[in-house]
């Protein structure tokens, strides 16, 4: 998992009755921005967050760093595709 300041960090409730924490990370203490992060949350408390495999960290939206929302999971762009189908088109000739 990779982050920026700035970016979101999402975790989900992991419990019955346990709500979503959201949060905005403030601080990233590790090298290529990796965990640990000092996140800010919309509750309003600040805490050092190691995040599990329930969390999710979405970038901030223009970010220049030209990744998105990509750390989520990606699929192939559509031009990936396009290039793929023209491959096997040319194949079969």
């Amino acid at each position: 998992m990779q982050a920026a300041i700035g970016d979101r960090l999402h975790i989900r409730g992991n419990c019955v009755g346990h709500p979503d924490k959201c949060g905005e990370i403030v601080e990233v203490h590790g090298k290529a921005g990796e965990p640990p992060y000092l996140v800010r949350f919309d509750d309003g408390h600040t805490g050092l967050v190691f995040p599990g495999p329930d969390a999710m960290v979405e970038a901030k939206a223009a970010t220049g760093r030209g990744k998105g929302t990509a750390r989520a999971g990606t699929t192939k762009s559509g031009a990936a595709r396009k290039s793929g189908a023209a491959r096997k088109k040319s194949g079969s000739k």
